[in-house]
């Protein structure tokens, strides 16, 4: 289908329902705002260096998304002052390693629908528990806080490995482009994911923009 045709308005950028068997008690007990000595480990290793993803044309954005920058206007503005790509030292590395595997370990994984009663919704999952979009905004809103800049880490629409919408965070660096998802505690390159690149938010403004050379699906939430 052209890329004039693709239903933003209808795209549920998550599919993942990995519930989890911990109870939503345990969960707010573990403290999954805090980045305490549950992250200490040794620092694992700076990755190969990998590719950067092209992302280009002006794309469409969902009503969620829409809708959760009226409410949090910070978080979608876009300052042309920070970089827009990260030095990965092994600080930032680690990092970047330990709070998507902390985030992944410590948020319960329910759909909009079963939390909100809505088909698509963006917000924080300062309850403990969100769908996949909320699980990376919580990730880049820790990642903020050690320092690194918000610009440089965006929010990005594929299609699964199951055919559904999903929503990941890429993290642009000077070592190529990496992924942190809830649907593995691994950050991977990009291109070694397995998914499809639909779109994701620009660097440039506030708005979001499509992967180059993509085919937009023609993807419905149904669930």
């Amino acid at each position: 289908m052209a890329r004039g045709h693709f239903r933003g308005e209808k795209y549920s950028p998550c599919s993942s329902r990995r519930l989890r068997k911990n109870i939503l008690a345990s969960v707010l007990a573990s403290g999954f705002l805090s980045l305490a000595p549950t992250l200490a480990s040794a620092s694992p290793p700076l990755p190969i260096a990998s590719q950067t993803a092209i992302f280009s044309e002006p794309a469409d954005p969902t009503a969620a998304w829409s809708l959760f920058c009226t409410q949090l206007p910070a978080e979608c503005a876009i300052d042309l002052s920070e970089p827009d790509v990260v030095e990965l030292t092994p600080e930032v590395w680690r990092n970047i390693v330990r709070i998507n595997t902390h985030v992944n370990k410590t948020i319960l994984a329910v759909t909009d629908l079963d939390h909100w009663g809505v088909a698509d919704r963006w917000d924080y999952p300062d309850d403990g528990m969100g769908d996949c979009e909320d699980i990376q905004l919580l990730k880049r809103r820790l990642l903020v806080q050690t320092g690194l800049p918000h610009r440089a880490m965006r929010m990005t629409v594929v299609i699964d490995e199951m055919g559904d919408g999903h929503a990941i965070m890429m993290v642009r660096t000077d070592h190529g482009d990496f992924v942190l998802d809830n649907k593995r505690d691994q950050v991977l390159p990009w291109e070694k994911t397995g998914y499809v690149y639909v779109k994701r938010e620009s660097t440039d403004r506030t708005g979001w923009i499509y992967y180059n050379g993509a085919a937009d699906p023609v993807v419905t939430a149904n669930r």
